[in-house]
């Protein structure tokens, strides 16, 4: 399934969610492409919207992420290793996996600046939908889930337009209700499945955070406000 842009596929995914509208929920978005999904749905349901912005954590020679890091320091490995191989990469790469943790906090602190960022209190005994633009391994899914342990939600709900075989299996673990309008035996990168992959600098996206319940009851049918 292909969509025209990240706006058009939020739209779509803001009808399948039409019996939340004004239910106290709270759209995060669990990457810079997801904002653009999530506008569409929070304007549609009249929800506040946030982020959980993420840097993946990887080691010389490894293809995949060895963990994933949130802006509040939030920190998960990825279950695909091992106990004993996450206890042998520790042991070898500790002051490489310390390295990277400390950058990409900084880097993901200097991304946001003050604004954009979520806050716990905007998740506690809401409704929780948790949007992607296109879930591939599923790990942001297990980084959110830590992130909300403490909190008490009413309900988890778990958004993308496409998502892999794998991460499908995640989202039925991590949330209450899933909803995916595509799943992909073999998933190429996330940008594939787009025609248009304008995402805005980090400044205007937060922007779009900040400003979201402002557009609630207008038209959402003009893509050129959040792309």
């Amino acid at each position: 399934m292909y969509f025209r842009n990240r706006a058009e596929a939020g739209r779509m995914l803001a009808e399948k969610l039409d019996q939340y509208k004004q239910a106290n929920t709270t759209i995060v978005a669990l990457s810079p492409g997801a904002v653009i999904v999530g506008a569409q749905i929070a304007m549609q349901l009249h929800s506040a919207l946030t982020m959980l912005l993420t840097e993946n954590i990887v080691l010389p020679g490894e293809n995949d992420a060895l963990a994933v890091i949130s802006s509040n320091n939030t920190f998960t490995y990825n279950d695909k290793f091992s106990t004993g191989q996450l206890e042998e990469m520790r042991s070898e790469y500790l002051s490489v996996i310390e390295g990277q943790r400390l950058e990409k906090l900084h880097k993901l602190h200097a991304l946001l600046g003050h604004g954009g960022e979520i806050h716990r209190e905007l998740l506690q005994r809401r409704t929780v939908i948790l949007v992607s633009d296109g879930l591939n391994s599923g790990l942001s899914l297990d980084l959110a889930n830590d992130y909300l342990k403490p909190v008490k939600t009413e309900k988890l709900i778990v958004v993308t337009p496409f998502a892999s075989l794998q991460a499908v299996d995640k989202m039925h673990l991590v949330g209450d209700e899933i909803v995916c309008m595509s799943v992909l035996e073999n998933y190429m990168d996330t940008n594939h499945y787009y025609d248009d992959n304008t995402i805005p600098p980090m400044d205007d996206l937060i922007k779009i955070i900040t400003s979201t319940p402002v557009h609630w009851d207008r038209s959402v049918h003009n893509d050129r406000k959040f792309l």
